[in-house]
């Protein structure tokens, strides 16, 4: 907690906890929205566990621009079960839900990207589906392609009083680096641009291989397509309150609002880390760097992963990390652990009340109490960044070695 003062009032500031990247499946009509997100990943579902077992602050839901799903949050709005908060967002129970969309951009000459859009309120996201619907053939799915240029979206999005974030910017699929060209502003307004998100094969010092992204906010999220899979990275914010302005504040470190910490995936356990052989289907080894053909198979079919491409893009020789740049924590999500089945962390979290407070809050006695020891030293080494892995590629997550 921080006690700031702002025009003349005492501000008490505090840290919460935010997965800014979440889809849906299908609405609760059943309407198809993520193809291949979960079925019961709904706007209500989200919420619900969001709140109730995931301890998480802020959510992110980024298929708001959706029109069944903006049939579902005005249900909701009209029954009292939610409610829209004046500085933006929409609050359930312990949860503030902020409403965003993922859309497909190809400019001539460059490949595909992914950006995501943040907008204030339900009316700003009505409106801009209405502008959506206009070029694009189905505004009702997620992440679909839209036939303007990048920096045409991106202006709308700002004179709607949104946030423009480029999504999981290095992964070989869809991102403004791994596709899409060697840099930024060859598709942006680099001004126009609230904070960029790292994806879950990169950290922050991987980035700091880029200069173009020294000036920026990063941002880790899960790009959830199940419910489990919401919280695998997230955000520590320090805020006045949890809404939509006071999050804009913080991603432009404004009047003592900031992002406190990054908790993410070592990048080792992304599915797209390594450069993977289609062919044989290896991953390079460790210490290779730029890759062209497979090690083992001598096969030039490769994927090329996150951190060779970092690498072949870099305008660096070694990293630089601002010292204003808040720490990124490795964290492994619970799911990883070897031995943590669904039913002893169902126990977990009914003893500790959510995975914040496991992963952040309990002590090594508390979770032994519950999970036995061997479950215990994993938690706490996870916590700490101590455990060993596997690395990952070519499509499939790296493990944690038992």
């Amino acid at each position: 907690m921080a006690d700031l003062q702002a025009d003349g009032k005492l501000l008490t500031m505090k840290s919460y906890y935010a997965d800014l990247h979440i889809h849906i499946g299908r609405t609760e009509a059943g309407q198809a929205v993520k193809i291949s997100a979960a079925n019961n990943l709904t706007f209500y579902n989200i919420a619900r566990e969001a709140s109730e077992r995931k301890g998480m602050d802020i959510v992110g839901i980024i298929d708001c621009h959706s029109p069944g799903v903006q049939q579902e949050m005005l249900h909701y709005l009209d029954t009292g079960e939610m409610e829209e908060l004046e500085g933006g967002g929409i609050r359930y129970h312990q949860s503030t839900i902020m409403l965003g969309s993922e859309i497909e951009v190809r400019d001539p000459g460059l490949g595909t990207a992914h950006l995501l859009a943040y907008l204030p309120r339900l009316a700003d996201m009505q409106s801009f589906t209405e502008w959506m619907q206009r070029h694009m053939k189905n505004v009702q799915l997620s992440s679909q392609r839209i036939y303007v240029t990048a920096r045409e979206l991106q202006q709308e999005v700002l004179d709607r009083g949104g946030l423009l974030i480029p999504a999981h910017i290095f992964t070989p699929h869809k991102s403004v680096y791994g596709s899409c060209s060697t840099r930024m502003e060859h598709l942006l307004n680099l001004d126009g641009i609230a904070a960029v998100e790292l994806g879950l094969s990169a950290d922050s010092e991987m980035a700091g291989y880029i200069s173009e992204l020294d000036r920026y906010t990063f941002l880790t999220n899960s790009d959830a397509h199940s419910l489990p899979k919401i919280g695998r990275e997230y955000n520590k914010l320090q805020l006045a309150s949890p809404t939509f302005e006071e999050f804009r504040r913080a991603l432009a470190g404004e009047d003592g609002r900031k992002v406190l910490a990054n908790y993410g995936l070592n990048p080792r356990l992304g599915k797209y880390h390594r450069t993977y052989c289609a062919d044989c289907g290896s991953i390079t080894e460790e210490q290779s760097s730029i890759v062209e053909r497979c090690s083992y198979c001598g096969h030039a079919k490769i994927v090329r992963g996150v951190m060779d491409r970092i690498l072949s893009i870099a305008d660096r020789d070694v990293p630089w990390v601002p010292e204003s740049r808040p720490p990124y924590y490795y964290q492994v999500p619970l799911e990883y652990i070897p031995g943590l089945g669904p039913k002893l962390f169902a126990r977990l979290i009914e003893r500790f009340g959510s995975e914040m407070n496991l992963l952040h809050r309990t002590s090594f006695e508390e979770i032994a109490e519950v999970a036995g020891e061997t479950i215990a030293d994993y938690v706490i080494r996870a916590r700490e960044g101590r455990l060993e892995l596997e690395v990952g590629g070519g499509g499939k997550y790296g493990k944690v070695k038992g």
